[in-house]
């Protein structure tokens, strides 16, 4: 049994205990449990709240396992995207969606993550490709923004009308208290200001956010340039005047945006995210101005959602680049803010008063993962998935990589 009613996490090793109740948690005395209440051990272990990855790809969860290097080797930043994620991304089928989707989340569970903010391209299973995703992250137990990056890359904008319509349906269904739904696009490089616009016409009819990629490209400047030769200043510019960029709203990247630029997003209510591993991975610089915004989160973009591994690049990086350090350490923790903004309450460890989500982890010194609490469901529990067999997890992800490598060199 995975759901309880009355839950005693702790005390950990230094006296914190909490009474989870539903979805909440709060401090109790440790002295006094109520009565009848199971207890999850946390001896000699340390109760922290679980993880917020702000911006990822669920379907890049089998790129671990053997997926062939493009050839030739890609120089510039738009070539990695069509040799590598763009063909990966139209490659997908069903079956190897559910395979990612499943091993992505499963090993983000095992690592202390608990939410995933999820931007999703499969353009050959548009329709229906969102509960794919909401299938396994039901399964499996986390938190997790979905949507589908609209984009004209492929079959025009009659591709990018199907990606909007995929994000209004999953919008209008109930997906239940762990999930919820947004509007995205891919990048304003790869859109017309006519999908723009449908974009945000949809955000405002069903009161929600944008998520979209802007000025990933710090090296080349391809969306900049893509955006000037429209006559904007740049792609933020043309994200703002089109209407596109609701309060909430989430900008991945922006890497050669200026102080000006993060100032105006900031203003807006809209929020950035950094992906450190994954910026360096593509050889995109790094963006020094974020410090000049408060609304600065961190995020994976695809890869593994092991948070801890990210905030290590990205205290490596901004030590390198000479980053603010107040800055960077508020972008660290900004993801509890950015999930409140979305599912409501609270995200963190209780004070005093008051209750938060009970989102949680256990972890024994020696780092070690114990236990991890969704919305007060027990997903994992001495160190092991509650709601899914791994082994079977992983021997249907490498079965389906294999399918999709083959796809992919096809293409």
């Amino acid at each position: 049994m995975t759901e309880r009613s009355s839950l005693v996490v702790g005390p950990d090793r230094r006296g914190l205990c909490l009474l989870v109740e539903g979805d909440s948690a709060r401090r109790i005395d440790p002295a006094a449990p109520p009565p009848g209440a199971e207890r999850l051990d946390a001896s000699g272990a340390t109760l922290e709240a679980g993880r917020i990855n702000a911006h990822t790809h669920i379907y890049s969860g089998l790129a671990g396992l053997g997926m062939p290097a493009p050839e030739p080797p890609p120089e510039t930043f738009v070539q990695i995207l069509q040799r590598v994620w763009w063909r990966l991304d139209r490659a997908l089928d069903e079956a190897s969606l559910r395979a990612s989707a499943r091993l992505y989340v499963a090993e983000a569970l095992l690592a202390g993550t608990t939410t995933l903010l999820d931007h999703h391209e499969s353009p050959g299973l548009i329709e229906g490709s969102l509960d794919v995703l909401a299938a396994a992250c039901d399964e499996l137990g986390i938190r997790a923004l979905l949507c589908y990056g609209a984009t004209e890359r492929n079959g025009g904008r009659a591709e990018a009308q199907r990606g909007l319509a995929e994000c209004g349906r999953f919008l209008a269904r109930d997906p239940g208290p762990r999930l919820t739904g947004a509007v995205a696009l891919h990048a304003s490089f790869t859109v017309s200001d006519d999908t723009i616009r449908e974009a945000a016409a949809l955000c405002e009819d069903r009161g929600a956010i944008m998520h979209v990629h802007v000025a990933e490209d710090g090296a080349h400047r391809a969306d900049a340039l893509d955006a000037q030769a429209r006559g904007y200043d740049g792609p933020l510019e043309r994200l703002l005047a089109l209407g596109a960029l609701p309060p909430g709203s989430i900008v991945a990247h922006g890497l050669d945006l200026s102080a000006e630029q993060v100032a105006r997003i900031d203003e807006a209510g809209a929020w950035i995210v950094q992906n450190p591993r994954s910026n360096r991975g593509n050889a995109v610089g790094y963006p020094r101005a974020l410090a000049h915004g408060r609304r600065v989160a961190l995020g994976t973009d695809g890869y593994p959602a092991r948070m801890e591994d990210e905030v290590a690049a990205l205290l490596e990086l901004s030590a390198a680049h000479g980053d603010d350090p107040a800055a960077v350490a508020r972008r660290i923790e900004a993801g509890h803010e950015l999930a409140a903004e979305r599912f409501g309450g609270s995200f963190g460890l209780p004070g005093p008063e008051g209750s938060v989500h009970a989102d949680l982890r256990v972890r024994g010194a020696d780092g070690e993962l114990r236990h991890v609490l969704v919305a007060g469901r027990l997903v994992v529990r001495d160190g092991r998935l509650t709601g899914g067999d791994l082994e079977e997890i992983r021997t249907d992800a490498r079965r389906q990589a294999d399918a999709l490598w083959a796809r992919m060199k096809a293409l």
